[in-house]
């Protein structure tokens, strides 16, 4: 009976193990999100973490016609990457980001990790497409 329980402890634990890594560590998915940084801040009690939001604007919306912009949530875990965040809000970037199954706390409070920035441009910067003289 008591290697039966050793067994079956080890098993539960090799299996919790095993969950746990591909639950938070594996990586489900990587792309890339562009929008303009609405915020960007560093909060939590415990961890303090990288948190941000990336309004993307689009054409689709409940009614035909409308307008509807979509918020990206992230969090950072570089500090490189979220001192540029932090001293650029307000401009339009492109978001290199990693997606997995569960978020951990001491990695922020979403799933989504930037991990870097392809782009950033100020979009109050007026640019003319043709310039004719």
């Amino acid at each position: 009976m008591k290697k039966f329980l050793t067994i079956l402890l080890l098993s539960i634990i090799i299996i919790s193990g095993v969950w746990f890594a591909w639950h938070f560590y594996w990586v489900f998915g990587e792309g890339v999100k562009a929008g303009q940084l609405n915020n960007f801040m560093k909060k939590g009690f415990v961890f303090k973490t990288y948190e941000g939001k990336l309004i993307q604007t689009g054409l689709k919306g409940g009614m035909p016609g409308s307008v509807q912009s979509n918020e990206f949530s992230f969090s950072v875990t570089n500090e490189s990457v979220a001192g540029k965040l932090m001293s650029n809000s307000g401009k339009e970037f492109e978001l290199h980001y990693k997606e997995y199954m569960g978020a951990l706390p001491w990695r922020g409070t979403t799933v989504f990790l930037v991990d870097s920035i392809l782009s950033m441009r100020d979009p109050r910067t007026f640019q003319t497409p043709f310039n004719p003289q």
